[in-house]
């Protein structure tokens, strides 16, 4: 299955047509611009939407949000969008640059509520261990960086207000199994991907020496 990349960009204009206010105003934008391909069962059953995407912030002219898809965007009604096919090779290599922006959390044992992890080296541990263990690939733990976490709190379509933790890293990995890491690129890390988290942005390191 094909994957695309896109690249939204958006100005004042744009985003004053759009409404943009929150995270889920973001996400509204975003999902607006694919077919809805999903029954009602499978979105409650938690079946992939086939998008992911982030908020790379932007200048005083653009605001820049970074899309995943497994189908073309088809209804780009503001703002400008540039979409690339990504070419199988690109998934081929053992050794990637990445950065992502995660919303890590635990369950708790005893009352099973999720609950977000918050410190840096805390943070950080999280990370590693689902990366091993559920994503396919390991994390070199010497050049982990954790540039920003932050809390976003908005209110969903039924108007519930939602507060996700937000923690941006990047680093080096190597994959480990590439069936997984494979599916773990096309559908995204961890929770929070409908707003703005779970995209693995990589670029391959063709000399694991140049780390």
């Amino acid at each position: 299955m094909t994957s695309y990349v896109s690249v939204l960009l958006l100005d004042r204009v744009a985003i004053k047509a759009l409404k943009i206010t929150d995270l889920y105003s973001l996400h509204r934008v975003v999902y607006g611009l694919f077919e809805d391909v999903r029954s009602q069962q499978a979105k409650q059953s938690n079946v992939s939407s086939g998008i992911q995407w982030v908020d790379k912030g932007g200048d005083h002219q653009y605001r820049q949000l970074l899309i995943l898809s497994d189908r073309l965007p088809q209804n780009v009604k503001h703002g400008l969008i540039e979409t690339k096919p990504i070419p199988p090779s690109f998934l081929l290599h053992q050794h990637y640059r990445f950065t992502i922006t995660v919303s890590p959390t635990r369950r708790n044992n005893q009352s099973r509520k999720l609950l977000p992890v918050k410190e840096r080296e805390a943070i950080a541990a999280w990370f590693i261990e689902r990366a091993a263990k559920n994503w396919g690939f390991s994390v070199d733990p010497i050049h982990l960086h954790i540039a920003a976490i932050n809390v976003q709190q908005f209110q969903d379509k039924a108007q519930r207000l939602i507060t996700l933790q937000q923690a941006t890293l990047s680093g080096n990995l190597s994959v480990i199994d590439q069936d997984c890491f494979h599916a773990s690129f096309s559908k995204g890390l961890g929770r929070g991907r409908s707003f703005g988290c779970g995209l693995l942005q990589i670029a391959p390191v063709v000399d694991p020496l140049l780390f």
